[in-house]
């Protein structure tokens, strides 16, 4: 299934390109996420590209990553904005929102900061875009890691559990996924949903997007291009409170579904079981090892991946469990520093120290 999946197939008759406005919040980024912020400065898209970042105070280090590039690519259309106004507890979309009417076209493209892509992405996705009946354009991403241990078992994170699981969901209609990744939209079809401030209280404001674009008759579509998820090096603390967050974001999306994705944990079940003296479990655990292993090689395969760290998959595959446990108690996420609680509806709201 992994093999095969492709995506949505757009006709091969696209239009006339459209002139197009990228907006990219930035916080507290370090020298590494150049080369993500970088790529969208080297597309190779026959129209005006605007850039637009943002970042909430003057003294962010990620300013000094603004002016880099605006020296590095002057024939870009880069600007920078500064503001700190609040529209709820969710910063990115706050950051978003202040941003957005910097924007000078009518075809809005939303992406992370930590998102790497080639030089055809926005041809391609915004070729999507184009498609009658098509709301809004989204992307798959795959794990980039660096050299640290962390970084290596956030891909894997990324790599050997999310892209196979999400292929599955939507290849099964199971879900209809949004990924912050990419959200290529028309400015029209922004207004129609009531604008980014509409989001700024939720925690999978990506998924929101794409649920409130769907409510208004049109399709979320996934591009078959996979984009690149630059997976930062920090501590285990820090890679603990984000997988943390990410798994109770897909709790309060889809909670009957989250609890059933334990079936998609068979090596730390069948360590259980071994350590209960199950007869046979030692044998399943180092069966679903190997089936973890294929499935990542697949992966691998599918998306033009360079070869992943295979000894790190029983660690990946126990700490992710734990991960999974963890998630269940409680309702605490941490979010750049600051701590939310996050409510049924998914929402977030901010925990004040007394």
């Amino acid at each position: 299934m992994t093999l095969r999946f492709r995506g949505h197939q757009p006709p091969s008759t696209h239009g006339k390109p459209v002139p197009v406005t990228i907006l990219k919040p930035l916080h507290r980024e370090g020298p590494r996420i150049f080369r993500c912020l970088a790529s969208f400065c080297r597309q190779r898209y026959p129209a005006p590209v605007q850039i637009v970042f943002g970042v909430e105070e003057p003294t962010d280090p990620a300013v000094a990553l603004v002016k880099q590039l605006q020296a590095a690519f002057p024939d870009c259309a880069i600007e920078l904005r500064i503001g700190a106004r609040g529209h709820g507890g969710n910063r990115k979309i706050s950051n978003l929102a202040n941003i957005a009417g910097g924007a000078d076209h009518d075809v809005l493209v939303l992406a992370d900061s930590d998102i790497e892509v080639d030089p055809d992405y926005l041809a391609r996705v915004l070729g999507e875009l184009r498609q009658p009946g098509v709301g809004a354009v989204t992307c798959l991403y795959h794990g980039v890691s660096g050299t640290s241990v962390s970084a290596r078992l956030s891909a894997l994170t990324i790599n050997a559990q999310f892209l196979p699981n999400v292929i599955l969901a939507v290849t099964c209609t199971f879900a209809q996924p949004c990924f912050g990744a990419t959200i290529a939209l028309r400015r029209e079809m922004l207004a129609k949903i009531g604008g980014l401030e509409q989001f700024g209280d939720s925690l999978a404001d990506d998924y929101s997007v794409g649920e409130a674009v769907r409510s208004k008759g049109d399709e979320v579509v996934i591009s078959p291009v996979s984009v690149g998820h630059l997976c930062k090096d920090q501590t285990a603390q820090e890679l603990c409170s984000q997988e943390l967050r990410w798994a109770r974001t897909i709790r309060a999306i889809d909670p009957l579904g989250y609890f059933g994705s334990i079936i998609t944990h068979p090596f730390p079940l069948a360590v259980l079981a071994a350590l209960t003296g199950s007869g046979g479990a030692v044998a399943l655990a180092a069966i679903a090892v190997l089936c973890r292993i294929i499935l990542l090689k697949c992966v691998e395969r599918r998306f033009g991946l360079e070869r992943q760290p295979y000894w790190l998959v029983p660690f990946r595959d126990l700490m992710s469990f734990a991960i999974f446990v963890w998630s269940l108690f409680g309702t605490s996420v941490n979010w750049n520093g600051e701590t939310y609680r996050v409510t049924p509806q998914g929402t977030l709201v901010r925990r004040t120290v007394s």
